[in-house]
């Protein structure tokens, strides 16, 4: 009986002991595991980014010819599809044959302007004639060589071919208004090739082409269907640089700088370490509770006065591509942070 409650007691006492390590190792990993998140950050809500952009002609018209399928590769300057050329074709050979009219109208019009400066020539040589044969009639008139009448349609004479002048100067400044000269640049002939060039713009905007590598995405089109300037018709998801957007607590931020490097796992690739370094934090969240409406913030009753951290992203710039594990914009990640010394 004695030997019993020596081992019941035993027992008690090595389950107490057992009872505070335990409590005490929980306690100290507890502090170890506080201590590793605020010194190497780590967050599970995380997701793969791309750029996108999307596709858009810069003309109108049919789709003619398409190059592509949904989820292709595809490289920079690869053709995608092709609207209709015929309109626009015909709009550069509608250019090209004005700009040849043009051409023939500047030559008219450096004529004109010739013809119009023969013309104030020929005024001025007959307005200094008529000048000079006033000067040389009007002594004459007092020594009763002449009549008066005479002289007054002398000056008549003068007077008349001081207006032709006049006139025939502002036909010149009309004939050169419409040559269109402006230093060694004609207004008109630029006008014509500024059409022209853009009727060829036009014409090579119908042949759409890659501006990155990338992958085709949310292609919902085929041949056929009609392309409406501005408006995209599917998207690339820029395979060039690809990032992750961590979304970490404020209470962690202060631990976290630009050039910080980051490990990151994706759930899509177990096990596999991916490398990363902090490229930037957001500086900005929406805020429901406290806009302004009007001039005066709206702020939402409640009773929950519970502080929950804000979480901010941080942009991590994705490094070492693995061409056996492509990422996927939108694939969820884990991310732990390692600050710099």
């Amino acid at each position: 009986m004695t030997a019993s409650v020596t081992d019941e007691r035993g027992k008690k006492v090595v389950g107490r002991i057992v009872g505070i390590l335990i409590v005490a190792g929980a306690a100290i990993l507890s502090v170890h595991v506080s201590r590793d998140l605020f010194t190497n950050p780590r967050t599970d809500d995380a997701y793969v980014r791309a750029n996108v952009v999307g596709i858009a002609p810069h003309v109108s018209g049919p789709i003619v010819q398409l190059e592509v399928v949904d989820n292709q590769f595809v490289a920079a300057g690869d053709l995608l599809f092709v609207v209709d050329p015929r309109p626009y074709e015909v709009a550069v050979e509608r250019a090209k044959a004005s700009l040849q009219l043009t051409e023939l109208e500047i030559e008219a019009h450096q004529h004109a302007v010739t013809s119009a400066e023969a013309q104030v020539e020929r005024q001025l040589a007959d307005d200094a004639y008529q000048r000079d044969y006033l000067e040389r009639v009007t002594p004459l008139l007092a020594k009763k060589f002449i009549t008066a009448d005479q002289v007054a349609l002398a000056r008549s004479k003068v007077e008349a071919s001081a207006a032709a002048v006049a006139e025939t100067r502002a036909e010149l400044v009309r004939a050169k208004n419409l040559l269109g000269q402006i230093g060694d640049v004609n207004a008109r002939r630029e006008a014509a090739r500024a059409e022209l060039h853009a009727a060829e713009l036009d014409l090579g905007y119908c042949s759409v082409r890659s501006p990155f590598e990338g992958w085709v995405t949310n292609l919902n089109i085929a041949v056929g269907q009609y392309a409406n300037r501005g408006e995209q018709v599917f998207a690339l998801v820029d395979d060039r640089a690809w990032y992750v957007m961590a979304n970490f607590r404020e209470t962690f931020l202060e631990s976290i700088r630009p050039g910080d490097r980051a490990d990151v796992y994706l759930l899509s690739y177990p096990g596999h370490r991916f490398e990363g370094v902090v490229q930037g934090i957001g500086w900005a969240l929406h805020q429901k509770d406290g806009a302004t409406v009007g001039v005066l913030p709206a702020i939402e009753p409640t009773l929950n006065w519970v502080r929950l951290a804000q979480r901010f992203p941080v942009r991590i710039a994705l490094e070492g591509r693995d061409p056996d594990r492509p990422f996927r914009m939108g694939a969820t990640a884990v991310v732990t942070i390692h600050p710099q010394g």
